[in-house]
Formats: C-alpha cells, sequence, structure tokens
C-alpha cells in the first residue's frame, strides 16, 4: 500500500461517484482501483450530507412525505450525475435481453432505456422516496436516510470482490473487477452496518431492521453480481451503479419495516 495509491483512489471515488471535481488523474492501476472502491462509502459523505439535509428541511417545513422522499431522490440524482440510476436502467435492460451475452451487452452499451429499464427504474426510485418520506417522521431520521446513503455505497466493494470478472475487456468494469479482497469487502460491509444500526438506534427504529438493513441489501447485490456473471459473463461499470441502487434501495425498505409512524 501506498499513500499515492490511496490518494489516487479517494479521488476516483469522489470524481465517479459524485459531482465533486477532482481534477485530471493520472493512470489507474489495479491499487487505486482497490483503494476507489474500498473507499466509495467515505467519499459518499457529500451524498448523505446533502440527503439527510434535504429530508431534515423537508420535516421542518412539513412537506408531505411523498413530496419529500421524491424531492430528496432528486437531490441525490443531481449530487451523482444520475449515473447510477443510468447503470441500473442499462443493466435491467441488458438482462432482460435474453441469454445470448453479445446481445445483452450490445443492449447495455447502446444506452436506450427500454420498457424494462423505466418499470425497474421507476418502481425502484418509488420505493426509495416513500421510504425516505416515512424516515422524515422520525427524530433523527435525517440521519438515518443519510447513513443509508453513505453505506449503500458498500455496493461498490460487493461488486468488485476477488473472483467476479469483467464482463467486457474495456470500460470501468475491467480495471475494478475482482481488485477487492473478500475480507476487506467484508469489512466494508461490517462499517457500514454498524454505521446504520447506530442512526437507527438514535432515530428509534426496530433493532432488528437497523441491524439487518445493510446486510439484506448488499445480499441483493450479490444475487445481482451473479446473474450478471452467469448472463453477461461478469460485470460493467453499469451494474456497479445499479448494485449501488439495489443496495440503497433495499436498505431503506427494511429500515422502513421499523420506521412507519404509528
Amino acid at each position: 500500500m501506498s499513500a499515492g495509491d490511496v490518494g489516487i483512489g479517494a479521488r476516483l471515488a469522489v470524481g465517479t461517484l459524485t459531482i465533486v471535481p477532482v481534477g485530471r488523474l493520472p493512470a489507474v492501476d489495479r491499487a487505486a482501483a482497490r483503494w476507489a472502491m474500498v473507499l466509495a462509502p467515505l467519499a459518499a459523505v457529500p451524498l448523505g450530507v446533502l440527503v439527510g439535509g434535504v429530508v431534515a428541511l423537508g420535516a421542518v417545513v412539513h412537506l408531505p412525505a411523498a413530496a419529500l422522499g421524491a424531492v430528496a431522490c432528486l437531490a441525490l440524482g443531481w449530487a451523482t450525475r444520475a449515473m447510477h440510476w443510468d447503470g441500473l436502467a442499462d443493466t435491467a435492460d441488458g438482462l432482460a435481453a435474453g441469454w445470448d451475452r453479445e446481445r445483452a451487452l450490445a443492449v447495455m452499451r447502446r444506452g436506450d432505456a427500454g420498457p424494462v429499464a423505466i418499470a425497474v427504474l421507476g418502481l425502484v426510485l418509488l420505493a426509495d422516496a416513500v421510504c425516505l418520506g416515512a424516515l422524515a417522521a422520525h427524530p433523527f431520521g435525517w440521519l438515518v436516510a443519510g447513513a443509508s446513503v453513505v453505506a449503500a455505497r458498500a455496493a461498490c466493494a460487493v461488486t468488485s470482490a476477488r473472483g467476479v470478472p469483467a464482463a467486457r475487456p474495456d470500460g470501468l468494469g475491467v480495471v475494478v473487477a475482482g481488485c477487492v479482497p473478500p475480507s476487506l469487502a467484508a469489512v466494508v460491509a461490517l462499517a457500514g452496518t454498524a454505521i446504520v444500526a447506530a442512526a437507527g438506534h438514535l432515530a428509534g427504529l426496530s433493532v432488528v431492521s437497523s441491524l439487518a438493513a445493510l446486510p439484506l441489501g448488499l445480499l441483493a447485490v450479490v444475487v445481482l453480481v451473479r446473474k450478471c456473471v452467469r448472463m453477461l459473463g461478469g460485470v460493467t461499470g453499469d451494474v456497479m451503479g445499479a448494485g449501488i441502487e439495489v443496495a440503497l434501495a433495499a436498505t431503506l425498505l427494511v429500515l422502513s419495516t421499523g420506521s412507519w409512524p404509528a
């Protein structure tokens, strides 16, 4: 490990996952890519602050729960350039294209959203919005919202864990696929779980839902990755973006089981 690799990895994570400018990056090697994936939750702290702030402000002005959740989702989409939404949509279309690997990858590369992509993206964003609105009804619900956004980026370490191949010989996937040791991915997952559980405790959410939320979210990511390896031959940058969205939606859904107001 070198300080240079960590620094380049951190800049890559911030520049890839947020709209925060990081300047021109030097060539990224596997060591720097590993740090980018491991530090993804830390790089997403500005996103968590933004979403938490929107949820807190919406609660103060008594914005209707559904509208508050929608505004929080829009803020998150703006702050990520909607790249992860695009990744989710492209991955959904690719997986729906059939069992022909080349055709599925071609559909994903083309990037135009088909009916499957629109349906999946719409349902995921609807779930996010409803759950974020529900969290606003709780003291420190804004903290849970922000913590969930940060912790869901642990999906980056899962999708790039060692043993997961790249689906294509080019693009972001080939740089980061298989670069994170499973033990390091587990550390990232445990740290994210602790963050969400602590925030859930402060908000008075169910202990079970607070502890289980991120692990179940990451389990959903594992299922997605396995399906992509089977159908696409590996992962791409789009799959990594989809993993983040799947992890966040599942985490918020589990947290919502302990967050509905009486």
